[in-house]
């Protein structure tokens, strides 16, 4: 607890429990429940929230709990998240675009999956006889696995859909760090059948995700970005950056993270500009920049550094690190120090040019030998995209969504916030 603490990582990201002491006997079962581990612990014979950033809502936690004494909630007292409102059949305050997975809060695959299936079931049992072939049934925008398992499903059912994906084949895990360790559940795929798998890496996980693709036929356009979704008066006309959709009804399952952010500077679009790092091996005897002081970008800077031949500088525009892991911040101090590393605190790009960076550093401009950019500034949040079409967010201070126990001290809290 007090490592998350001094690294500034207390506010859960997602759905996590809230304990309520009166209740909790101090058994354990959540703690020993909780796949992710380290996210519970027991402080002073009451389960405690130690390290909040590592709950991404696997909800075993509550279940596990005899006393009844775990709430699941989205946001805190002092961190609102924005939760896009969603009717029990994952339609959204605007008839015809429905939402799925990570983008209303749930993020877990077998979650997603879920969703993804029972989003086109509702889809499909809403859709008129029409047999215009003028628009498309139904159009998805994702592929991750919400939107995987939805085109599988729009697929059995003989939906006339495209499915299109702003960048590659498994949504969000597609930006995780190499060999990184999934937990999930059994899930099971419209088409394919069940995944029983309960630990897996990321690059297993994504050929699964690949495998299903090829053994079913279905045919993901990928690195094809939505621009605008706009309704008409029979559905919507979708319009991506390679052409225009028009389809009945529209399903987003776009995931939380929305597009990279970027750092709008002159050069930004050259091809050796990336926003992750997939294989460090790639840049092995390359001079790379990496841009960002949160955890993905030291932990990219220090798997660059045990490249061999790799030049390896590290640029973050505050004086210190700030929300991250105690870990990554000696990691980068030891690499650093053995000068693997060129560390530029209070810097920011200026501009990218061939063959170099320009750098402000402090009061200085300094012109640095470059081959490869990774900016890991993390995302924006697709909550701006979903406003544009009219569809309503809420803010949530503690609170349950859909079909998520809620405890009621917290509505009251929430509600307590709000007024004030």
């Amino acid at each position: 607890m007090e490592d998350a603490r001094d690294a500034g990582l207390t506010e859960p990201n997602s759905l996590h429990p809230v304990i309520d002491t009166a209740k909790c006997i101090g058994c354990s079962a959540c703690v020993l429940a909780c796949p992710e581990g380290d996210v519970l612990g027991l402080l002073e014979g009451k389960a405690t929230l130690i390290d909040p950033t590592r709950c991404i809502g696997h909800g075993a936690c509550q279940q596990a709990c005899p006393a009844d004494a775990l709430s699941l909630v989205f946001g805190t007292a002092t961190r609102g998240i924005d939760i896009p409102f969603v009717s029990p059949d994952f339609e959204t305050n605007v008839p015809g675009i429905y939402l799925a997975g990570e983008i209303g809060g749930m993020g877990l695959i077998r979650n997603a999956v879920k969703q993804g299936t029972e989003a086109v079931d509702a889809i499909a049992a809403a859709n008129e006889a029409d047999d215009a072939h003028d628009m498309l049934d139904l159009m998805i925008v994702g592929a991750g696995p919400a939107g995987i398992a939805a085109s599988l499903r729009a697929m059995e059912l003989g939906l006339r859909f495209e499915t299109v994906e702003q960048d590659s084949l498994g949504g969000t895990v597609a930006h995780f760090p190499r060999n990184k360790l999934i937990m999930t559940a059994p899930v099971k795929l419209p088409l394919f059948g069940e995944l029983r798998f309960r630990e897996i890496r990321k690059e297993a996980l994504l050929g699964i995700w690949q495998d299903v693709i090829d053994r079913t036929g279905l045919h993901i356009r990928c690195n094809e970005r939505v621009v605008d979704i706009t309704p008409g008066d029979r559905g919507f006309t979708v319009r991506t950056a390679h052409g225009v959709y028009r389809a009945r009804r529209v399903l987003l399952a776009i995931g939380r993270r929305g597009t990279p952010r970027k750092l709008g500077v002159p050069g930004e679009e050259r091809s050796n500009v990336v926003y992750r790092l997939t294989d460090p091996a790639q840049y092995a005897g390359r001079r790379v920049l990496v841009v960002g002081g949160g955890d993905s970008a030291i932990e990219a800077a220090v798997a660059l550094a045990e490249q061999p031949g790799t030049e390896v500088a590290l640029s973050y525009r505050r004086e210190a690190f700030s929300r991250t892991r105690r870990q990554n911040r000696d990691a980068i101090a030891a690499a650093v120090e053995e000068g693997r590393v060129t560390l530029y605190l209070q810097s920011s790009v200026e501009e990218v040019r061939h063959g170099a960076i320009a750098l402000r550093h402090h009061a200085e401009l300094l012109d640095l030998p470059n081959d490869d950019v990774i900016i890991c500034a993390g995302g924006e949040l697709s909550t701006g995209f979903l406003q544009s079409m009219g569809i309503r967010v809420e803010r949530r201070f503690g609170t349950a969504g859909p079909g998520v126990t809620i405890d009621p001290a917290n509505a009251a809290k929430e509600a307590n916030l709000q007024a004030a």
